[in-house]
């Protein structure tokens, strides 16, 4: 992560932060409304190898063939429910022949206990090639020659992350979900703990692999909103952290037997931030974001894993009364479960 970038961005919020009003701030919630939103964004994995120094540095990028994929969110009261996957008739979701052929499937629920934000998912990803075939094989020419592909290498990942809001005043749902709108600008300290179960899988000339990985961090980010109008708001963030990974490995010999089980531990580092911009009103929203994320970790000596992203994103939303059978089923389960 650029070291210049990181300073410009910490000058950026201590600046929105001196505008920050005294007040109370004041948050209209709309959790007595049902919203629906639409989200079209250009996050899509890719996973990035690399060996050697820094002058005999080489690196592999294995990405998936879909370059913009929707998601479909539904919120009510506390629960925010979103399903992502990437439509083929997309432009850059289906060169198929070329790259091999892809799936992506990610399933997340949000849960907002007062100053606490509770995110469940599972994400089922499918069908790699190597994006930067011009660094490993010179004379490589795009428009002509075939990608290196792995279409049985599958990604599967059962997470989750726990936050907290630290200032009472500031509404991170309205940056998350836009399930609340903050009339005044605020800002504050979120501490939040991310963990997963992630299942590698693949098949490479009959012989199969898995690998299980079980990772967690603990993070700290700051969010600021800043209300520049009546139904305007941007909003800056960043956040750092630093994590574990365990994994265990086990091939598939050529006799059919399972070899060897391998163990390894290792730190992660990481960081986010971002840029949203949105316009909001009590029936319509819309706005976007630009974020960027970045884990790294050492797996051998001269050795480093990434998963690097910066990506863009569009939303647009409604907000309407819940239908009768709707309501009335909620307030059956909040009967049975008070915190929702």
């Amino acid at each position: 992560m650029n070291s210049k970038a990181v300073s410009v961005f910490f000058l950026c919020l201590s600046g929105f932060y001196s505008k920050a009003q005294t007040d109370s701030t004041k948050i209209k919630s709309y959790a007595d409304q049902v919203m629906i939103r639409v989200n079209l964004d250009t996050n899509i994995e890719n996973y990035t190898f690399s060996e050697g120094g820094e002058e005999n540095l080489n690196q592999t990028i294995l990405s998936i063939n879909n370059k913009t994929k929707t998601s479909l969110s539904i919120d009510y009261k506390i629960i925010s429910a979103t399903l992502s996957f990437t439509p083929r008739f997309f432009p850059g979701n289906n060169d198929n022949e070329r790259k091999g052929n892809s799936s992506y499937t990610d399933l997340r629920f949000r849960f907002f206990p007062k100053r606490f934000i509770q995110t469940v998912y599972y994400k089922n990803v499918k069908g790699f090639y190597v994006e930067n075939m011009q660094d490993l094989l010179p004379g490589w020419q795009k428009d002509r020659d075939p990608y290196i592909k792995f279409p049985n290498l599958r990604i599967q990942t059962f997470g989750g992350s726990t936050s907290y809001i630290v200032n009472k005043d500031f509404s991170l749902k309205s940056l998350y979900t836009q399930g609340e709108w903050q009339k005044n600008s605020k800002g504050s300290w979120v501490p939040f703990l991310d963990y997963d179960f992630t299942i590698f899988s693949n098949m490479i000339d009959g012989l199969k692999s898995k690998e299980y990985q079980y990772n967690f961090g603990a993070n700290i980010g700051y969010f600021y909103n800043w209300v520049i109008a009546e139904k305007v708001n941007i909003s800056p963030f960043l956040t750092l952290g630093i994590g574990g990974k365990f994994s265990s490995f086990k091939d598939t010999l050529e006799n059919g037997s399972k070899g060897p089980k391998q163990n390894e531990q290792y730190v992660t580092v990481k960081g986010s931030g971002g840029l949203h911009i949105g316009y909001n009103s009590d029936r319509f929203l819309f706005g976007g974001k630009l974020n960027f994320t970045a884990i790294a970790y050492d797996e051998k000596e001269n050795a480093t894993v990434e998963n690097n992203n910066v990506y863009g994103l569009l939303y647009i939303g409604y907000r309407f009364p819940p239908p009768k059978v709707v309501k009335r089923n909620y307030d059956k389960i909040q009967k049975k479960i008070p915190i929702l």
